[in-house]
């Protein structure tokens, strides 16, 4: 599957197709809509360290790094905490192909702690907003340093208990951790901030009155105007219900470029966001409500499409007549982004 990838020299982004196999995990290139036939490059597994997850970049939350054993570093940044942990559990099944104990123990804490079936971490954060019952947002002062609209992690620990989102002060800091790998919330001051550089997931997060948490989105309101403000909140506040990283054919010059799209309901949006990039702001989107959207013929090239693609194309066409030509990684995947987005236009 597509993610983006650093780069060793040049410290930037660039999203590649990542193939895992038993010993290397192959990263290609993507041209005109296409894989190129030779890998870019190579990871090799054998005496490769996994750490999973990797906080060292505050915008990027969701990230992997593999050193290798001559002390490459490589980052890999996924769309979702699923899709992290599920890329992080196969990686580190390969590094550890010889010693079944060790995978068998990897599935054993995957499966230790899962989110309820009707909680979403959007749900939780919007609770947690909430002028009466929510967090209660309070100045701290850390090494003195003042800081406005911050929490405790022991008062989140005691908010998320009594608001029945979990039962047992391990559960509540799980969940916060998860928040925290999400980029809903993120530390403040050096007690929390340094947590985060445990290498155990179970102490990233702490249960303490001293460590100091915020919302991560009360560091970015750095948009002009109030009028801009409601028309992304509205537009941004939906629930998510997929994400992914497909191939968008763009509208002027018909060149490919992977994109992370988002798919969300109440209201009905798919933005799209360039994984490149270092803020996390749409570079694009548009409301479903009147849209079409169907699967395209794969012998040929489509009419409107430009370049020798792949395959595994379908279009959306906007009640203005816009038309977003998108490639899926595969047939499968395609089927599941129209069937979850039909029911939304």
């Amino acid at each position: 599957g597509f993610l983006p990838l650093q780069g060793h020299v040049v410290r930037n982004w660039k999203v590649r197709w990542f193939v895992l196999l038993q010993d290397k995990l192959l990263y290609y290139k993507i041209e005109g809509g296409k894989k190129e036939p030779s890998p870019k490059g190579r990871i090799l597994l054998d005496g490769c360290t996994i750490t999973c997850p990797c906080l060292e970049y505050e915008n990027r939350p969701l990230l992997i790094k593999l050193k290798t054993k001559t002390n490459t570093d490589y980052f890999l940044e996924c769309c979702s905490r699923e899709e992290r942990d599920s890329w992080a559990l196969d990686i580190t099944g390969a590094i550890h192909a010889g010693h079944p104990v060790q995978v068998q123990e990897l599935h054993r804490m995957k499966n230790s702690f899962k989110l309820l079936e009707n909680i979403s971490l959007h749900n939780i954060v919007e609770r947690m907003y909430d002028s009466s019952t929510g967090i209660k947002l309070t100045r701290n002062l850390d090494q003195g340093n003042r800081y406005k609209e911050t929490f405790t992690g022991s008062a989140l620990v005691d908010w998320l208990i009594s608001n029945s989102f979990a039962v047992s002060r391990f559960e509540a800091v799980t969940l916060a951790s998860m928040l925290m790998d999400e980029n809903f919330l993120r530390p403040v001051g050096v007690r929390s901030t340094e947590a985060t550089r445990s290498s155990d997931p179970s102490e990233k997060f702490l249960d303490d009155s001293t460590a100091l948490y915020m919302f991560a989105e009360s560091s970015k309101k750095n948009t002009s105007s109030k009028e801009e403000v409601h028309f992304n909140i509205s537009e941004l506040s939906g629930t998510i219900l997929k994400q992914g990283f497909l191939v968008k054919q763009g509208h002027k010059r018909k060149n490919w470029k992977v994109r992370k799209f988002v798919l969300r309901a109440d209201p009905a949006f798919l933005h799209y966001y360039d994984p490149t990039k270092e803020d996390n702001k749409p570079v694009g989107g548009f409301s479903l409500r009147g849209c079409l959207v169907s699967a395209l013929e794969d012998n040929g090239v489509p009419a409107g499409v430009k370049g020798n693609v792949q395959g595994n194309l379908f279009k959306i066409i906007t009640k203005n007549d816009i038309h977003y030509y998108i490639q899926a990684s595969s047939k499968a995947e395609r089927v599941q982004w129209i069937e979850a987005i039909k029911p939304l236009t």
